[in-house]
């Protein structure tokens, strides 16, 4: 497998100003700091109440969607299936969930309290009946998908007077932690490489958010060492395996399909902005490794042209069947397919940072206003992400910082990128140019090389024992 040695300790090179109390530095969890922050939910409330765009057009969004409607009746179930083998019935969890997330969100900034009544009633109702989530391999994803998403919509009404909080921590940290934790030590007792990354990618969202939705350090620092030296191929030197000279950075499943890459970007970048959220900065790990990986499946979806480097990954299980599987090239892109997770990690790095990012600006503009689940499709995979980027995420650009010609002002987002946040909160964080980071032409960002490469690919793995 890809070897982790060598990975930077940190985003060298980027100044860091944490957008919380830091963790690391032995402060409090900050509540709400998942995905949305106090200061987040009250952007939103004031952009939207001053008909702000594209802020309303994100809410619109939202307003408009099935799940997102007061009244919403929960079909909660004692077990979860997902997988073959087993009488499926996940769509019921992941419906439920994400009706209690719209509904958490609507409230938060629209203000009417049936909303948030509804979503502690969903929640209520879940935490009262759950007991288990099974099936076959695929329980793993859903316990990782559905289990970082109630986290989210659990933290949004965590004060409401009759929601039950703990046992709701009870229900995430009995039922769905566990099964992604021991994905990530035993990866179901499957060689290491046997998953593709958003398997990790998951499994390590759902640790990292029902840690912090749990005030549990301990899982929280077992999800971020797994972001940075994990074994797994959602590690981030595994997903990324290979940083070229112009700064793109492959996406290891961009071999395999461009729906599961577009996943996994989405998921890596979740799990950036909660680990952010409360002071953690690994949007910039490894110099600014994530944005690299990020651009290059900007370019490859917009349908431009990106180099892959071969490699090969050991498949089987442990004492079992064994094979291996090469990917050689990128695989094709339908450029019209999308996913709600550009907004976020675009604002992120264009606005909380002022780092340009071409084909992230491009991807972001055309793909607003982001929806959430049930607008992408009726199967699992439009509930894959909780959406609603353009809403939650847009901000103001860093103002210290000169425009970049692909950000220029525009009275709507255009394919060919437009201004994603004329009108955002200006809580930002600059941008220290005196970092070493300098730029190509097109706006790609070229960093230092460390580590440029990591093993050209995947080193086969010891025979099992």
């Amino acid at each position: 497998m890809l070897k982790a040695a060598g990975v930077a300790a940190g985003a060298a090179g980027l100044a860091t100003t944490p957008a919380a109390p830091s963790l690391a530095a032995g402060g409090a969890f900050a509540h709400p700091g998942l995905l949305h922050t106090r200061t987040d939910l009250a952007r939103m409330a004031a952009k939207v109440k001053a008909g702000a765009s594209p802020y309303t057009a994100g809410y619109a969004k939202l307003t408009a969607n099935r799940h997102a409607q007061s009244g919403w009746t929960a079909n909660p179930q004692a077990v979860v299936y997902r997988g073959a083998g087993s009488p499926q019935n996940y769509a019921t969890l992941y419906n439920d969930v994400h009706a209690a997330y719209q509904n958490a969100l609507r409230y938060h900034v629209g203000g009417d309290s049936a909303h948030a009544d509804t979503a502690v009633a969903v929640l209520n109702a879940w935490s009262a009946k759950l007991t288990q989530v099974a099936g076959s391999a695929d329980r793993f994803l859903a316990a990782g998908l559905y289990g970082y998403q109630l986290a989210n919509a659990a933290e949004l009404v965590r004060d409401h007077a009759d929601f039950d909080l703990a046992r709701c921590q009870e229900m995430l940290s009995k039922v769905f932690a566990p099964l992604s934790d021991d994905f990530l030590r035993h990866h179901n007792n499957a060689v290491v490489t046997n998953y593709w990354t958003n398997w990790d990618l998951c499994a390590m969202a759902c640790v990292l958010a029902t840690g912090i939705f749990c005030d549990d350090k301990a899982q929280v620092a077992r999800a971020v060492e797994y972001f940075k030296h994990g074994d797994g191929l959602g590690a981030i030197g595994h997903a990324i395996p290979v940083v070229y000279d112009d700064g793109l950075g492959e996406w290891l499943e961009a071999g395999r399909d461009q729906g599961h890459a577009l996943l996994g970007v989405g998921l890596m970048g979740t799990f950036c902005e909660m680990a952010w959220n409360q002071g953690i900065d690994l949007y910039g790990y490894d110099d600014s490794r994530f944005l690299k990986g990020a651009e290059y499946v900007a370019k490859w979806s917009l349908g431009g042209q990106v180099p892959y480097t071969a490699n090969t990954r050991r498949k089987g299980a442990i004492g079992g069947w064994s094979g291996t599987e090469t990917a050689s090239a990128a695989a094709a892109v339908d450029p019209a397919m999308t996913r709600p997770i550009w907004a976020m990690i675009a604002n992120h790095y264009i606005r909380r940072r002022g780092l340009p990012a071409t084909y992230l600006t491009r991807i972001a503009a055309r793909s607003a206003p982001e929806g959430g689940g049930g607008d992408y499709g009726p199967n699992s995979g439009g509930y894959d992400q909780l959406g609603f980027g353009t809403l939650a995420f847009t901000r103001d650009r860093t103002p210290a910082l000169s425009p970049s010609p692909a950000l220029s002002p525009s009275p709507s987002p255009a394919p060919a990128g437009g201004d994603l946040a004329a009108t955002g909160s200006g809580d930002m964080v600059g941008w220290a140019a005196a970092a070493g980071v300098t730029t190509l032409a097109g706006g790609l960002l070229l960093l230092r090389r460390r580590n440029r490469v990591r093993g050209g690919g995947i080193d086969e793995a010891p025979s099992p024992q």
